[in-house]
């Protein structure tokens, strides 16, 4: 995964992650860059240091430390030599780069009736590698699929960071607007018309409205709107029969899920949450679970096997534990 992120990198930083160990390269996920502290790097679900002749160590005391003007070059890349124009985007704390990579941002903020107007002196950096894992979602689609509408349930997909909710989520959007189910219970099912609001530009990696990920041929991209309005934008514009979001969480975001549901289309979004019991812990999608809204909650997880997703049928507003339904292991490390 190292080449897909070469033309964010310096010379000097890309060529001593380009003498890693190939599988480490290949299974690269994220690049943390820390200005004169050790270069960490997570790859194969583990997390690790980058030495001055670029090695791997577990420990940091033989670490490569970026210099100030290593991390200046890094983010001129970044932002194509133009902080003013990315400059509502950095006041976020992140950037999202073509090809979907997310870059995380720390430094100094800058406050204005305390609320962040821009981040300063930024010396942190994680470049989170996007990767496209066509079926992915294969096996976890037919535990989701709504045999009386011929599509997919309207379902909550959690799990904590780097466990591939994005990329379970860009899938199965390719799924059901390709009809491109692999179970035979679903064979004969038509596409159907998707839309998708990608607010950070992970889910399709849209470049100039385009998406660069397969996403399926009946999908729509609402891309970096925020999702509440784009998923009502979608509803009014676009007529789809699923819509699908990352990361809700809001009380707007919620609002607009109950108006896609009240108007008879599928919502498929992900959130933050390592269980079911710690996603009801958060108000708003505790009252969305309550309400009925989702029919299934899918729980991603790492096992001894690789990336692991639990399908949990809902029910009267009461889940009904099952088996995990779908072991997987993505190439490199992850979805």
């Amino acid at each position: 995964m190292l080449k897909v992120i070469a033309h964010l990198l310096p010379p000097e930083l890309y060529e001593r992650i380009s003498l890693l160990p190939h599988p480490l390269q290949t299974g690269l996920e994220e690049v943390r860059v820390r200005e004169d502290r050790p270069l960490e790097l997570v790859s194969l679900g583990k997390s690790g240091f980058l030495t001055d002749r670029g090695g791997w160590s577990d420990t940091p005391q033989q670490a490569f430390k970026p210099s100030a003007e290593l991390c200046r070059k890094l983010l001129g890349r970044l932002t194509g030599h133009s902080l003013y124009a990315m400059e509502e985007e950095l006041k976020k704390g992140y950037i999202t780069v073509t090809g979907g990579h997310r870059v995380g941002l720390a430094g100094r903020t800058v406050l204005e009736h305390g609320e962040v107007k821009a981040i300063r002196d930024i010396g942190g950096f994680n470049i989170r590698i996007a990767r496209e894992a066509v079926g992915a979602a294969d096996r976890l689609a037919p535990q989701l699929a709504d045999s009386s509408r011929r599509t997919i349930l309207s379902t909550l997909i959690i799990g904590p960071p780097r466990m591939g909710k994005t990329t379970m989520l860009r899938d199965l959007a390719r799924i059901v607007s390709s009809g491109a189910w692999k179970d035979p219970a679903q064979a004969g099912w038509p596409g159907r018309r998707v839309a998708i609001v990608d607010e950070r530009s992970e889910i399709a990696a849209s470049v100039k409205g385009v998406p660069s990920f397969d996403v399926g041929p009946r999908t729509d991209v609402m891309d970096a709107c925020p999702k509440a309005e784009g998923m009502m934008m979608m509803l009014r514009s676009m007529s789809p029969e699923v819509i699908m979001a990352d990361e809700i969480g809001r009380a707007e975001d919620a609002a607009a899920v109950r108006e896609a549901a009240h108007a008879g289309v599928a919502v498929v979004a992900t959130a933050h949450a390592s269980s079911l019991e710690e996603a009801k812990g958060r108000p708003i999608l505790r009252e969305l679970l309550l309400e009925g809204t989702f029919s299934r909650c899918v729980i991603l997880s790492r096992g001894h096997s690789g990336f692991m997703a639990q399908a949990i049928a809902l029910r009267h507003s009461q889940p009904t534990a099952r088996e995990p339904t779908a072991d997987f292991v993505v190439g490199g490390g992850g979805p």
